[in-house]
This record gives structure tokens, C-alpha cells and sequence, in this order.
């Protein structure tokens, strides 16, 4: 079974993407932050389609832990087959009254993150000669900007940026790096945020559902999906 290492599976689009890949026969390497409860459940799942519910638990915008926690599992298991890179955070407001913690946190989180995981990875993905899928969750945000998210619009952005000069440099080893931008997804993350009025401007006059984000995701894993890369598919409902 090729493994794949699932950032911020415990909850939301980043669990229903691991629970999906179980499903279609991968074995997804779970990764939470503080809530191994929510991971060991998932995990739970995964061992009864299969697979072996490993969980790896470090914070993203935490360099050394994440470096020392993956270059472990990769010392004990390998290179994985493929990484999607899920976890992130959010801390909204306009940008006259943004705190300098929360542009620091979420561009800790968001987009060193994307450094913090790929690069223990990167080189065993590449020695291993076996080809191999990355694929990264930005956001609509990333892709048009939004109201009263700067900080989440740059990191978002960032991440889709840093996935195309990366998708250059791997693409030559089969390896392929893609971006999803999912729209306004149903999940905790939104909750108290959007509102009804936020579906007047969603042509489809509804939210996505996480599993339609990893429908997507699951295709850019696929053996099928081998001649894209380097490209950013949104999941919106027509929002752009």
C-alpha cells in the first residue's frame, strides 16, 4: 500500500481526505496537533479498510519538532509515496486592528509549515526513486485575496507560490506538486463566520462538503493524475 502522511487529519477537510484514501487503497499516515483523540478515532477507521493508523503528532509551525518527529518515521518507514499538506489555522481581522501574533501565527503555521514538512521529506522522496505525489491545501484566499484575511491570503498565496517553483524542481524525478483551493467548505473552521449571506456570492448557493475537497485530492494522488503538476485547482462552487 503507498503511504501518505496527511497533515491536520484529525478533523474537517484534512480527515475526510485520509479517511477517502483509505478507502481507495492507500494507507494515510495521520498528523495531528493536540487532539490525538479526534486522530485515534479516525485511525480507528483506517485499520478497518486496511490500513496501518499510524499518527504522527507535531505543530507544523514548530521546525525542530517536525523535523525530528518525520525524519524518524522516515528513519523507521521510509520514504512515503505521497504527502498533502492540510494543517493550517486562521485568525481574521481587518487589517488596521491585525495584532502582530496573529500575522506571526498564521504565517508560521500556514506557510512555514509547508517548509517545516516537505523539507524532512523532500530528499527520502527523491532517493527513493519511485516517483511520488505532493499536494498542498491553499484557499480561494490565496488565489483572490479576502476581506479581514491578509495574513491567511498571504500565507495561502505563499504556499501556492512555493508549490510551482518546488513542482520545477521535482518534476524531473516524477514527482508531481499541485495546489487545492477549496472555497467555503463545511467544516469547524467556518463555523460562526459565514454566514447565509455569504452564499449570494457562491453560484452553486451552497457550501462544499470536506468530502468534495478530497474527491479532488485523491485524483492528484492518483497514478492518473501523473502529467499534472504544478497546478492549482479550486473546489468553490464557482466563486471564481
Amino acid at each position: 500500500m503507498k503511504r501518505v502522511i496527511v497533515t491536520g487529519s484529525s478533523r474537517g477537510i484534512g480527515r475526510a481526505v485520509a479517511l477517502d484514501l483509505a478507502r481507495a487503497g492507500y494507507d494515510p499516515v495521520l498528523h495531528c496537533v493536540k487532539n490525538r483523540e479526534a486522530a485515534m478515532s479516525a485511525a480507528e477507521e483506517i485499520r478497518a479498510l486496511g490500513g496501518s493508523g499510524d499518527i504522527l503528532q507535531f505543530d507544523i509551525a514548530d521546525r525542530d519538532a517536525a523535523r525530528s518527529e518525520l525524519d524518524a518515521w522516515v528513519e523507521a518507514n521510509g520514504a512515503p509515496y505521497g504527502v498533502v499538506l492540510n494543517a493550517g489555522i486562521a485568525a481574521d481581522a481587518p487589517f488596521p486592528g491585525l495584532e502582530d501574533e496573529q500575522w506571526d501565527r498564521v504565517i508560521r503555521t500556514d506557510l512555514d509549515g509547508f517548509y517545516n514538512v516537505l523539507k524532512p521529506l523532500a530528499l527520502p522522496m527523491v532517493r527513493a526513486r519511485t516517483g511520488g505525489r505532493i499536494v498542498a491545501l491553499s484557499s480561494i484566499s490565496g488565489v483572490i485575496g479576502n476581506r479581514g484575511q491578509t495574513n491567511y491570503s498571504a500565507a495561502k498565496a505563499g504556499i501556492i507560490g512555493a508549490a510551482k517553483a518546488l513542482a520545477v524542481e521535482l518534476a524531473r524525478r516524477n514527482i508531481t506538486v499541485n495546489c487545492v483551493a477549496p472555497g467555503v467548505i463545511e467544516t469547524e473552521m467556518i463555523e460562526g463566520i459565514f454566514s447565509e449571506e455569504a452564499m449570494k456570492i457562491i453560484p452553486m448557493r451552497r457550501f462544499g462538503k470536506p468530502e468534495e475537497v478530497a474527491a479532488v485530492v485523491r485524483f492528484l494522488l492518483s497514478e492518473e493524475a501523473g502529467y499534472i503538476t504544478r497546478q492549482v485547482i479550486q473546489v468553490n462552487g464557482g466563486m471564481f
